[in-house]
């Protein structure tokens, strides 16, 4: 099988931690396309089903734009792209906050509730075979280990960029 890269032209210099990090990468990359060859069979790209899922776990269904953006890591520029094409297709309503009309607030619709409903068994199907015959020490250690990663990182991002 041909993966695009020939062994023996490739030397992996990769220190320990490194390829550590790579591998969680990797694993990230792989779920995403995963997850995303279910999402497309419902018209949905990776970055809008999280937003449908961020706004179902938000207060009232809704929440700023800004927010959604924060809590998926996506700019606003983008935030704003993908809404405008949620919003013609019918799974969320854009609209001013009534505090500040510069902000602009997202809402889930019942037609993007359904599509949740619809996909989420697929989903959750997919993720238990990706997760099979791993045991949940191993689960709840990764579990840890990533959230202890994504602090680490945070903060010294936060520091790089003063």
């Amino acid at each position: 099988m041909d993966n695009g890269m020939d062994k023996k032209n490739y030397n992996n210099d990769l220190t320990f931690h490194e390829r550590v990090m790579m591998g969680i990468v990797r694993a990230a990359e792989n779920f995403k396309r995963t997850q995303s060859i279910i999402f497309k069979r419902y018209g949905l790209s990776f970055p809008q089903y999280n937003i449908l899922r961020v706004l179902e776990a938000s207060k009232n269904g809704q929440n700023k734009i800004s927010v959604v953006g924060k809590i998926m890591l996506t700019p606003g520029a983008n935030m704003t792209g993908l809404a405008k094409r949620m919003e013609k297709n019918g799974f969320l309503e854009r609209k001013p906050d009534p505090g500040d009309e510069r902000v602009t607030m997202l809402a889930i619709t019942r037609k993007g509730r359904t599509m949740l409903s619809e996909i989420e068994n697929e989903k959750n199907e997919v993720i238990d075979q990706i997760l099979e015959g791993i045991p949940l020490e191993t689960k709840e250690s990764y579990l840890e280990t990533t959230k202890t990663i994504i602090r680490s990182t945070t903060r010294l991002q936060e520091k790089m960029l003063g």
